[in-house]
């Protein structure tokens, strides 16, 4: 499958409305997520630790981000090299206290690829990336958890994991052994809203109301305050993160000659041949 760009498009031309917000929560003393929400970078941290470890190690994640704030050249060896550094970084403060620290990474960031304008998104950890198109949503990232890994072999539903016991068990996290990102292309599609949030939010608010949250909030500043109130008025009991993206103008409109946005194809089965290739070569 091809999407058919603008011959013209690129990642320069893509027109992004933003709205962010993060808070300690109801129940948590200190704000351990950081967040960083500047084209072409829209990333969270869920930093973990305690004390002042977690927000060191998130912080340091972002850290590794902030050159490529600004930049309209950014290309998929630039993220997977910004993701590599992070690990050190987080390794770096985890080696630093006596208690270990570590963090999530989850977000999305506008490239350039095959010469149009693409959304690389990646994931270490549970925090999340939705897609709202067309009235269809969809998570675009999959869960590094203990939770997702019993919903993928049978033993546990989906619909059973607020009350599972181990629910916050993650499987890979910034700075830890064997925890390398998944990475996924898609193309930047005009019409689109994105969110991208940490476990405070999706904790606290099902699919549903995350939805609706995305449908009926307004604007992307209003929408993020939205769902962030609404994970409060839920409990609050983690720190909460939302970045609320909408392309305005830019982005691809067909795939095919089919309007693109209202495919349900799982996500894990996009082309990311060329992002596994950028990976190993960065690893090396």
């Amino acid at each position: 499958m091809a999407y058919l760009p603008d011959p013209r498009a690129s990642s320069a031309g893509v027109s992004l409305q933003c709205g962010s917000r993060t808070d300690v929560g109801r129940k948590r003393h200190d704000n351990e997520d950081s967040l960083l929400a500047s084209q072409p970078v829209f990333i969270v941290a869920d930093g973990m630790g305690g004390l002042e470890a977690g927000q060191r190690a998130s912080s340091a994640v972002i850290a590794e981000f902030q050159a490529c704030v600004g930049r309209v050249d950014v290309a998929a060896d630039d993220v997977v090299a910004a993701v590599l550094r992070a690990h050190t970084a987080v390794r770096a403060v985890s080696d630093s206290t006596g208690r270990g620290a570590g963090s999530t990474l989850t977000g999305l960031v506008l490239i350039d690829h095959e010469d149009f304008p693409q959304w690389l998104i990646v994931n270490v950890g549970d925090s999340r990336v939705y897609r709202l198109h067309g009235g269809e949503f969809q998570q675009l990232t999959v869960d590094h958890s203990l939770a997702q890994e019993l919903i993928d072999e049978g033993s546990l539903l989906k619909a059973d994991v607020a009350t599972f016991a181990r629910k916050n068990v993650i499987t890979r996290a910034m700075g830890a052994d064997n925890s390398n990102a998944d990475y996924w292309l898609r193309p930047v599609v005009t019409g689109e809203r994105l969110l991208v949030c940490s476990d405070g939010l999706s904790g606290e608010l099902s699919d549903e109301a995350i939805k609706a949250g995305l449908t009926l909030g307004g604007g992307t500043q209003q929408t993020a305050d939205a769902l962030l109130a609404g994970a409060l008025e839920h409990g609050g009991r983690d720190n909460v993160s939302v970045i609320v993206i909408d392309v305005i103008a830019g982005g691809v409109s067909s795939w095919h000659g089919v309007p693109v946005g209202d495919d349900q194809s799982d996500t894990r089965t996009e082309d990311t041949r060329p992002v596994q290739r950028v990976a190993r070569n960065a690893a090396r």
